[in-house]
């Protein structure tokens, strides 16, 4: 833990990741919120905290990449990256034996829509 980082931060770093476009909205919000309401319109990146479940499943994976992360910072860090649709189950999965193995977790998660070209590939914005 490195005191004025928060896990936001902390999880932007390790991915390696801007949070936002520039002069682009973000949301943060609650697993619960985000299962309850789904994707707010005129956002683009939300940020997803305070998760008991796995909300990314409730949403439909097209278009989303999702960059998750657990024990943020700490020794026993994992992080994993990818368009939504590939590595849902496996986040899942992940997520699953590190909570059995170290009887807790605290993980978070960044969701952002990716534009799509006309044949549902991702588009190159670099």
């Amino acid at each position: 833990m490195i005191p004025g980082i928060t896990s936001i931060q902390a999880l932007c770093a390790a991915h390696k990741l801007p949070l936002n476009e520039i002069g682009e909205p973000f949301l943060v919000t609650t697993g619960r919120r985000l299962r309850e309401s789904d994707w707010p319109s005129g956002v683009d990146t939300i940020v997803v905290m305070l998760d008991g479940g796995t909300a990314f499943q409730s949403l439909d994976p097209t278009g989303i990449q999702i960059w998750w992360g657990a024990y943020l910072g700490m020794p026993d860090q994992i992080i994993k990256s990818g368009p939504l649709a590939e590595v849902g189950a496996q986040i899942v999965e992940i997520r699953r034996d590190a909570r059995e193995r170290h009887g807790w977790i605290m993980d978070s998660y960044i969701l952002k829509r990716i534009a799509m070209n006309d044949h549902g590939g991702h588009i190159d914005v670099s």
